[in-house]
């Protein structure tokens, strides 16, 4: 599926994103790793994800946090970038898409993770190498929404022992996919990666 440049305003500020709409009402908002150490829409991961939830029949809305690309603002140690993924939500939700997903990896994870007084537009969320070893996810209690967490046996960053004794407490039923012998950029392991993301999303 083709994606569409475009762009939508955050708290006054112009988002440049990449569009691709599919019929029905199923969307995904997919964000990107972190701002300040090279992380962008076209991370390898994100168009991973783009491409798993293309072939669901998704739309999907993939964007640069503010301060990245065309992306007005700056890096705002989460609190801005959280509005960025409200408003991309609004985004699909205002273009009828009333079934929408939160999907994000490493930086994009955690901030997807404090998205909480808009649970109603969200039926689902996958994390994929959420940094527990990097920032604070101590603000994560219960949140049904998140189904699965994807990481790399190899990951320093996203650990496999430490996601294994918080997912209990962030939802007792999400997934736990590990990807053996991939690192956090799933260097030479973007395959794997998709296959396992083919059987998640549905």
């Amino acid at each position: 599926m083709t994606e569409e440049k475009m762009s939508f305003h955050s708290k006054g500020l112009s988002i440049e994103g990449l569009l691709s709409m599919q019929e029905g009402e199923r969307g995904v908002v997919i964000t990107h790793p972190h701002p300040l150490y090279g992380g962008t829409m076209y991370n390898q991961v994100v168009e991973a994800l783009v491409t798993i939830y293309q072939d669901k029949g998704f739309s999907t809305l993939r964007f640069n946090f503010r301060g990245v690309g065309d992306s007005e603002g700056g890096y705002d140690h989460g609190k801005g970038e959280k509005e960025d993924v409200r408003s991309a939500l609004r985004y699909l939700h205002d273009r009828g898409k009333r079934q929408l997903d939160l999907a994000g990896y490493s930086f994009g994870a955690w901030v997807n993770a404090k998205i909480t007084d808009i649970e109603s537009m969200l039926s689902g969320m996958i994390m994929i190498s959420p940094p527990v070893t990097f920032l604070d996810f101590s603000f994560l209690s219960f949140n049904p929404k998140i189904e699965a967490v994807v990481t790399g046996g190899k990951d320093d960053i996203a650990a496999v022992d430490r996601i294994r004794s918080l997912i209990y407490t962030w939802n007792p039923e999400a997934r736990l996919e590990v990807i053996e012998g991939a690192d956090h950029f799933y260097s030479g392991r973007i395959d794997a990666l998709k296959s396992v993301l083919s059987r998640l999303i549905q």
